[in-house]
């Protein structure tokens, strides 16, 4: 998703919360120590200093690295410990310099994952199809009522629920996707991103779909649902459409079609 909006001339920070560093990694930085966000969550650095360009235009990244484990138990024991990562961020939140912010949460509700939903003013929940994704939606929309009941954060808003991993083969993925649609179909983004060889085989190489398969069924659809998604945020077409690098001369696009969701699922 940062990788298409940046296509689109859009400003983009992600913030890699997560100490297995996915997403530092799959933009091509190395895991360096002391390059994270956690002296900033225990009050002893600047966020600023942590922010690094990619070698895509118009995105970057604070990267994480194992140090952030730590930071689970350092902040926990703090004060006001659900608002850290609030006011750490709060120097490059007031610059303005920014389109959007991207917190890229670990994948469990732990302190760094409080404190992000405690941050953030939407919240983007991507779901494979798969049964057990399932059980943890309501978990989440629990927490988003707990957080507006406590005055803790009284903006989040789930803006929306992105299915992945989607095998059109499989009776799974669509029985996932009705379920999905008939509980939460307000919320449910229309793009659905499939299963791809290419969407797997990009963050051994350092790169996001975008850069690393330009033309796959995966780079197709997550373009797709950044144009959705943008439209949800009621954001004018951006200055320019993602940029494509030139085809070259022969080469076919992969047929894809993308799975839209009625209210009837």
């Amino acid at each position: 998703l940062a990788a298409c909006l940046a296509e689109m001339e859009l400003k983009i920070l992600v913030v890699d919360l997560d100490p297995q560093a996915n997403a530092t990694s799959g933009l091509g930085l190395p895991k360096q120590e002391g390059s994270s966000l956690y002296d900033a969550l225990i009050e002893n650095g600047d966020a600023r200093n942590s922010v690094q360009q990619t070698n895509i235009s118009d995105l970057d990244v604070i990267p994480s690295e194992l140090d952030m484990a730590g930071s689970e138990v350092d902040v926990a024991r703090a004060d006001d410990y659900l608002h850290r990562l609030k006011r750490a961020m709060q120097p490059i939140v007031s610059t303005g310099e920014y389109d959007f912010i991207i917190l890229d949460c670990p994948p469990s509700l732990g302190i760094l994952t409080m404190n992000a939903m405690t941050a953030a003013d939407f919240l983007l929940v991507p779901m494979q199809c798969e049964y057990y994704a399932l059980e943890g939606l309501s978990v989440i929309h629990r927490l988003i009522d707990q957080l507006h009941e406590s005055g803790a954060n009284t903006r989040l808003e789930l803006i929306g629920i992105l299915m992945t991993m989607y095998d059109s083969r499989t009776n799974l993925a669509s029985e996932v996707v009705k379920e999905v649609n008939r509980h939460f179909g307000d919320s449910l983004y229309e793009t659905v991103i499939p299963r791809n060889v290419r969407l797997g085989e990009a963050p051994s190489f350092g790169k996001p779909i975008t850069e690393f398969a330009s033309y796959s069924a995966g780079a197709e659809a997550y373009r797709q649902f950044a144009t959705e998604f943008i439209k949800r945020q009621g954001i004018e077409r951006p200055k320019t459409s993602p940029a494509k690098p030139k085809r070259k001369a022969g080469r076919r696009l992969p047929i894809f079609s993308i799975k839209v969701i009625d209210k009837k699922g």
